[in-house]
């Protein structure tokens, strides 16, 4: 089985961040009741005065503010379906994975699409919370060895945060370049680990420079 990582590794860019744009110019008062929210969070959270998680929460806060939500998902993913990598195309198979830090109902319809399983973080678009843990860097590792998934046999990330995961396949795989290029999983050495582990302990992706 191959597990990928769906955001800047088969798909160009980030799903979530990216329709939450799509939704706002399709819905334009939530520059206003949104918009302003979410950059207060992002700067409270470098200050250090609040965690990732109620970060993520405000985030995603945007998909309980539409009222149309399933007619712009697939629309949005009508447009931006083609952004999916010729490299994953060339080679998906219908058992492949799809683990993502973003939201499921985000996720969900492009997997359906290309007839992928996928798993990605719970969210309840009624009430605006978390189901379950982020399904970010090591809880991606925890939800594959304690749901007894099969062997690994390729794993894809365009994150180091997502060493943890990379760690439990038989070969991982980098990913640069916008989503184009594909090499070895890199050698970490203890400052390049260090870096990881702050980064996985703070709950934001890692990459190398391209």
């Amino acid at each position: 089985m191959n597990v990928y990582d769906f955001d800047g590794t088969i798909f160009y860019s980030d799903c979530s961040i990216k329709f939450g744009f799509w939704c706002m110019n399709r819905h334009p008062k939530l520059y206003f009741t949104y918009f302003p929210k979410v950059i207060i969070a992002f700067i409270k959270h470098k200050m250090g005065k609040l965690p990732n998680y109620e970060v993520q929460r405000k985030l995603f806060s945007y998909l309980t503010m539409i009222d149309d939500y399933e007619e712009q998902i697939e629309k949005y993913w009508d447009k931006y379906e083609n952004r999916i990598s010729a490299w994953y195309l060339a080679q998906k198979k219908p058992d492949d994975l799809i683990i993502s830090a973003s939201p499921d109902c985000i996720i969900g319809p492009i997997a359906k699409r290309l007839g992928v399983n996928y798993m990605a973080t719970e969210y309840d678009r009624e009430y605006g919370v978390f189901l379950n843990n982020l399904m970010y860097a090591k809880e991606k590792a925890k939800y594959m060895i304690d749901h007894g998934f099969p062997v690994i046999d390729n794993f894809y990330s365009d994150s180091l945060a997502d060493t943890p995961l990379a760690l439990c396949a038989e070969k991982a795989h980098f990913v640069t370049n916008k989503a184009t290029t594909v090499s070895d999983w890199p050698d970490l050495d203890a400052e390049t680990t260090a870096k990881v582990k702050e980064k996985i302990d703070t709950g934001w992706s890692v990459h190398l420079k391209e």
